[in-house]
């Protein structure tokens, strides 16, 4: 009977432990990512309260045909189509929303010029779900981005 209060206290800690994993991190995102289609890597960065994401490294950097660095061409403002698209901040505006998700931001795909409602969960330490949707999440698509750093 003497170890029952000892168990109780032992339960309690050991419900809350979880609470205090790097998953509930905010700043557990992060880092650098390999995005899915494996020709990108993804530098997420923090300003503030909100979560950003730069493109730092491509597969391919230059154009086959003219040898230049790759520009953001398929972007539907002409003004911005000369841009390179290494160093290009294509996420802006997340907010962690608890545990391991950070929604609230935008997307933006250079490979077809259009921008998308975004959300990112933490599926562990190394693995990022990258969910793109246009109004609703359950309209879009998820992409696996693995931590390189």
């Amino acid at each position: 009977m003497k170890s029952f209060p000892l168990l109780i206290v032992f339960l309690f800690i050991a419900s809350t432990l979880p609470a205090f994993t790097p998953a509930t991190n905010p700043d557990a995102v992060l880092g650098t990512w390999l995005n899915g289609t494996k020709r990108g890597h993804i530098q997420i960065y923090k300003k503030g309260d909100q979560y950003f994401g730069k493109l730092v490294w491509l597969k391919e950097p230059n154009d086959p045909v003219t040898g230049k660095p790759r520009t953001d061409v398929k972007n539907s403002q002409s003004s911005l189509r000369t841009r390179p698209l290494v160093g290009l901040d294509v996420m802006q505006g997340f907010i962690y929303d608890g545990g391991k998700v950070w929604a609230d931001g935008n997307i933006y795909n250079p490979e077809d010029g259009k921008e998308y409602s975004c959300k990112l969960t933490l599926k562990d330490p190394n693995t990022l779900d990258v969910r793109g949707y246009i109004g609703i999440s359950l309209i879009g698509k998820s992409q696996i981005w693995t931590r390189i750093n």
